[in-house]
């Protein structure tokens, strides 16, 4: 497509003479631009994706992917419930579990939490929690007085294992005076770190039986928390499970459950690649800049050529190849500078913090103790795509206005 003589002047307009010096500065920034943009496209998708990816992750760790409940506030036959459950397909286990909040006292501190009731057999089954206890021992997570809370809430109540906690339930008792909140204490025996600040800050598990003397759920739980081979069939999986139970519960997926979530993630991540998409396109005009001065600089030499032969189409050739070379390289040194930034963005985002001295990861605002990546093939193949398309736009115009000199006009007036 390019003969040898092409890429021959191509290559020797790229390497810029002292003359010729702010030509190649605005080549550089050219380069930069195109670098830049394509390198911050591909980390700002990979974190994004890592955000959802992480942040799914710790949801169904904790919540499980379907919730069964009744339209009353109680479930009481949630032992046949889980009987019918266990013989359908695509089911790996399921579990009775009392949801409710309460506040939670230690010392001077007071603090809103939410707690989840569940056999330690069930919760044996999440690992997320399982494999996370940082102090303590899950053996321990039995009787009447135990419970267990997250690290963050640990620190904020200024407890530890073998402290006590007291739990005030906003669902009081009658007396003859009125309406009291119900008190009760119970020994911390251990500890977990989920990974996310909002379970960690404010998360508590107690044993079932004693959620339900708590929560005043005699015989009763407040759900079935259900989990299954494919967390992005759950829909499919609720509707058919609700049809199983004949129809006579409530029966929500993990998609429905957390809509508003995962919608404002999409929107956000669709927004941030149009607005990253611009900035490539704001480079390749450096692109256009340097193409056109280059031109002009070379009026003379493009009407020498025209005048030895060479056709408009040939010179239109070699000045999309300047063009070209710049925004290929940036492309590939974008390419290369993304995905290395974005493998290792959390020990450069630790690197970072040591350096100046400030977080920039605050866990309170962004929920996860970590920042997030996941490189998919896909939008790194976007990022490229779009750093190639808009550097082979930038160079058609410059060479096509190269293409149209009138030769005898160039020489004319040098």
């Amino acid at each position: 497509m390019f003969s040898p003589l092409e890429i021959m002047m191509a290559s020797r307009y790229l390497r810029a003479k002292r003359r010729e010096g702010f030509i190649s500065v605005i080549a550089g920034f050219s380069f930069g631009g195109i670098m830049l943009g394509v390198a911050t496209l591909i980390v700002v998708m990979s974190v994004m994706n890592g955000f959802r990816v992480e942040i799914t992750k710790k949801i169904l760790g904790l919540s499980g992917h379907i919730t069964i409940s009744g339209y009353e506030r109680t479930l009481s036959d949630y032992i046949s419930i889980e009987k019918t459950l266990s013989r359908m397909d695509g089911v790996i286990s399921s579990s009775a579990v009392i949801d409710g909040q309460a506040m939670a006292i230690s010392g001077e501190t007071t603090t809103g939490v939410i707690v989840k009731g569940i056999t330690l057999d069930n919760l044996m089954k999440r690992p997320l929690i399982s494999e996370h206890v940082v102090d303590g021992v899950l053996a321990d997570f039995k009787g009447s007085d135990v419970i267990m809370i997250g690290k963050q809430l640990a620190s904020n109540l200024s407890v530890a294992v073998g402290d006590q906690v007291t739990l005030i339930s906003p669902q009081g008792r009658a007396t003859a005076i009125g309406t009291m909140p119900r008190m009760k204490r119970y020994i911390v025996a251990a500890i977990f770190e989920a990974g996310m600040y909002e379970y960690d800050a404010s998360g508590i598990f107690m044993p079932l039986e004693a959620a339900q003397v708590f929560f005043k759920f005699p015989e009763s739980v407040s759900g079935i928390e259900v989990m299954i081979k494919d967390p992005d069939k759950s829909q499919i999986m609720a509707q058919g499970i609700f049809n199983q139970l004949d129809q006579l519960y409530a029966v929500r997926d993990w998609q429905m459950i957390n809509a508003s979530l995962f919608n404002a993630l999409k929107v956000e991540r669709t927004v941030m690649f149009l607005i990253l998409t611009l900035i490539v396109f704001i480079a390749a005009f450096n692109i256009i800049s340097s193409l056109i001065m280059l031109v002009n600089d070379k009026g003379r030499d493009i009407a020498i050529l025209r005048t030895m032969g060479a056709s408009r189409a040939s010179i239109m050739r070699v000045f999309f190849l300047c063009g070209s070379a710049i925004g290929v390289s940036g492309t590939l040194a974008g390419f290369i500078l993304g995905i290395s930034f974005a493998l290792n963005i959390d020990t450069i985002k630790q690197w970072l913090e040591a350096m100046i001295g400030t977080r920039l990861f605050d866990p309170v605002i962004y929920f996860l103790s970590e920042l997030p990546s996941d490189v998919r093939a896909d939008d790194v193949m976007k990022s490229v795509f779009v750093g190639l398309f808009f550097s082979f736009i930038a160079t058609i115009y410059p060479a096509w206005k190269a293409s149209r000199q009138d030769p005898a006009e160039a020489l004319r007036y040098e």
